[in-house]
């Protein structure tokens, strides 16, 4: 055990995570007074920062006594002190370098002081702003970010899929023969291999897409399919589709840039399912650009959103061109729009029911905490199959980023699972412009 550390949490960490108290083991947490004056403006509100403000305010709530504010409350068996600073001082450095009094400035003059009055002790500024963290350092005031849910091997968003060479042609040849599988055990990696792999066999003649089942120990022939007009263009995506009409699958992971397929592929092969499930959703969490609210924008609620959830409805009419616009296709998915078999809707409006054998596709997901994944899956009712798709190069959200948003995290946590299975989309199928754009700009 080293020695005890102060440590002086920005808003953003509690919004990002209402139990992060809890996770700085023996050292002891301050929270500025102008903290808790901000997380008074997000307790209203239906996002998950604004449950997350309540809820903080609640455990505040459980462990507040008279001491919070002079001696600090305990928070428990092995653990350090909680206290809120009110001091107003504001220190001549402070206002020189900066030269607005706001919220964050604030929080540094108040880190600050209660730097020099505990010279015998590291304090530490945790905040996910990044120019926080600089400002901070600017002064000499230590800052980090808040890592307790940050992925530290991001290597498997590098690639698409692995694939094995020298592979004997006797066990290609069974592959596309017979029930078109092999046993794990006759792969000489087989240790490398993990529940819900894709991978590529290479012989000197021939190939073969896979997936590895861990319950029967069976490594299976891929076959490229169809579903609702789309066809498989490489490898991954067939890998892709192969997962999502897996109900055995119950959680899937699509990542890569934009362009690669991922939400087309989930809409198509959930289109490809109806029958299996009750009802098809279709949400993303709206992260408004340019800091402004939805406030901004003209007409009623739906009307507001509407610009959001228009990227769904544009792959849902990719789907839709391939057909004749008199065909029973077209006629099917407007009828499961009608009665609300098909709904895609705003993330918040659909966060807290419990939805039951449904196929829940999640666009965007690399804007979302790993808290709000947490909520979304542990929503899920007998029945339900629960696709996240994004692109962990694109984050709109300005406290996350490729290591610490809830995209990573849930596939670092589920990884090896055998009802979970994440696929990384590489290439871009959208048009060779498009691809060109997406490795040259």
């Amino acid at each position: 055990m080293g020695t005890k550390k102060n440590f002086v949490l920005d808003t953003n960490v509690i919004l990002h995570d209402y139990k992060c108290i809890q996770n700085f083991e023996e050292n002891d947490i301050y929270i500025p007074i102008v903290v808790l004056e901000e997380l008074d403006h997000f307790k209203k509100g239906n996002e998950q920062i604004n449950f997350n403000a309540r809820e903080f305010t609640r455990e505040l709530d459980l462990i507040a006594n008279e001491d919070l504010f002079k001696k600090g409350a305990e928070l428990g068996k092995n653990k350090g002190r909680l206290f809120i600073l009110t001091g107003g001082e504001y220190p001549d450095i402070i206002a020189k370098s900066f030269i607005e009094k706001n919220s964050d400035h604030r929080i540094l003059a108040s880190t600050y002081t209660l730097r020099e009055q505990k010279k015998n002790s590291k304090t530490i500024l945790v905040t996910k702003d990044i120019n926080l963290r600089m400002k901070a350092l600017s002064i000499g005031i230590e800052a980090e970010d808040y890592i307790n849910d940050k992925v530290t091997n991001i290597n498997i968003f590098e690639k698409a899929h692995e694939v094995y060479t020298n592979i004997s042609a006797e066990i290609i040849d069974r592959l596309y023969s017979g029930d078109g599988s092999i046993h794990i055990n006759e792969l000489d990696f087989a240790s490398d291999i993990e529940p819900q792999d894709c991978f590529v066999l290479k012989s000197i003649r021939s190939s073969a897409l896979v997936r590895y089942n861990q319950e029967t120990g069976l490594v299976k022939r891929i076959e490229k399919e169809r579903c609702f007009g789309i066809e498989a263009r490489n490898a991954e995506q067939a890998f892709a589709l192969n997962v999502l009409l897996d109900d055995d699958v119950k959680l899937v992971a699509l990542t890569g840039k934009s362009g690669t397929g991922k939400t087309l592929l989930a809409l198509a092969a959930a289109l490809h399912k109806n029958e299996s499930y009750k009802q098809i959703l279709l949400a993303r969490p709206i992260v408004a650009l340019a800091n402004k609210d939805l406030g901004f924008l003209p007409g009623d609620e739906q009307q507001k959103i509407a610009p959001y959830m228009q990227p769904l409805f544009d792959n849902l009419n990719v789907i839709k061109h391939n057909f004749s616009y008199q065909g029973k296709e077209i006629r099917q998915i407007d009828e499961m729009q009608r009665n609300q078999q098909l709904v895609i809707e705003a993330l918040a409006y659909i966060r807290g029911r419990s939805l039951s054998e449904t196929f829940f596709i999640v666009d965007e997901a690399q804007n979302l905490t790993p808290h709000e994944i947490k909520t979304i899956i542990t929503r899920a009712g007998e029945g339900t199959k629960i696709v996240f798709t994004g692109d962990i190069q694109q984050i709109d959200s300005p406290y996350l980023d490729m290591f610490s948003n809830g995209l990573v995290y849930m596939i670092d946590r589920m990884h090896g699972q055998n009802i979970f299975a994440h696929i990384n989309l590489v290439k871009g199928e959208r048009s060779f412009l498009s691809e060109l754009a997406s490795n040259l700009l």
